[in-house]
């Protein structure tokens, strides 16, 4: 928000680039999550575009993003963050500098600040960014220009670099103090960010969704239910997702058709999705802990309805679990 606002002070038209990977928070469980707090649901990238009037260009990069994730060539930061290798693909000749070609545009910025991410923005690399991407010169971070070597726009005159701003560092006071003078004030979170990929939580439910199916092949689908409910698994075999609220079992919901799900008769309670190959043993453990998050769970049977993905039911008769009887090696 505030590079592109640096820019256009300039009097430079620019437009907006949102690369949709399928891991970003914006849109998602904000959106699923009825009692998400917060002031209002919107995705950023949208809002912010229509906070500085410009035009956001939303690209789909969910099958050309997988070999990022699963071959990043400078590994991966604390969790499944392949952060480097992001910035790279998302500069690079196949995505924002092939646009920039093929619409006729000068150059790419960044809102990136020198010493702010420990993995992608560091001195050491910034300049791999650039030349990797194949952007070189033609890539201008105004937030912390002159911490770095002028780039084709400054040296022709097309940006001035005095107007150009020398940020450093993870203090983001510097950041709010323009925020401030530009008039902005609503913005996302300036320490966070979007990407689940650097959340501890997501990041193993990504590696056991691969252990538990062989592979580390992956669907929108799967990404998305890793946001949603909690994830136990009670064996190898297969998991429990459970919804935590309504708007969660709403969304839980719209997979009846594709896995087996479970909700507690005739109490209130949340539905559960059973994701892998299971046993009728294993339905019965797993009817028990979805039982054990019911209204019911204080009773001593419950009788839980079983869905098939073809629509056909059946009742379970379970005892509810009690708190103690799930191990924590269950919970993912």
């Amino acid at each position: 928000m505030l590079a592109t606002k640096v820019i256009m002070e300039q009097g430079i038209h620019v437009e907006g680039i949102n690369f949709f990977t399928g891991f970003c928070v914006e849109g998602h469980t904000h959106a699923i999550r009825k009692n998400e707090k917060q002031k209002e649901k919107r995705n950023n990238a949208l809002w912010v575009a229509e906070q500085l009037g410009i035009k956001l260009h939303i690209i789909d990069v969910i099958e050309e993003y997988k070999d990022v994730l699963l071959n990043p060539k400078h590994g991966y930061g604390q969790y499944m963050n392949p952060c480097l290798d992001c910035k790279i693909f998302m500069v690079n000749k196949a995505q924002a500098w092939a646009w920039m070609e093929e619409n006729n545009f000068d150059f790419i910025i960044t809102g990136e600040v020198m010493g702010q991410r420990p993995k992608s923005q560091r001195k050491a690399t910034m300049p791999i960014i650039a030349r990797e991407s194949g952007s070189e010169d033609r890539l201008l971070r105004p937030l912390c220009a002159k911490h770095l070597p002028e780039t084709l726009p400054e040296r022709e005159g097309w940006v001035d670099r005095d107007k150009l701003h020398a940020f450093h560092g993870r203090n983001r006071k510097p950041q709010i103090a323009l925020a401030e003078q530009f008039g902005f004030t609503d913005f996302a979170q300036p320490a966070g960010g979007c990407c689940f990929l650097t959340d501890e939580s997501y990041s193993d439910k990504l590696v056991d969704l691969w252990k538990g199916r062989g592979t580390r092949e992956y669907e929108l689908d799967d990404i998305m239910l890793l946001k949603v409910g909690r994830h136990l698994r009670p064996a190898k075999n297969y998991k429990v997702i459970i919804s935590r609220e309504e708007g969660e079992t709403n969304f839980l919901k719209g997979y009846r058709s594709e896995f087996f799900t479970m909700q507690t008769l005739p109490h209130t309670g949340p539905i559960a999705l059973i994701d892998g190959e299971t046993t009728q043993e294993d339905l019965r453990v797993a009817a028990s802990l979805v039982a054990r998050y019911g209204q019911g769970r204080h009773s001593d049977n419950v009788d839980v309805e079983l869905r098939a993905p073809d629509g056909s039911l059946s009742i379970l008769h379970v005892q509810p679990l009690k708190p103690e009887q799930v191990p924590k090696s269950w919970y993912i």
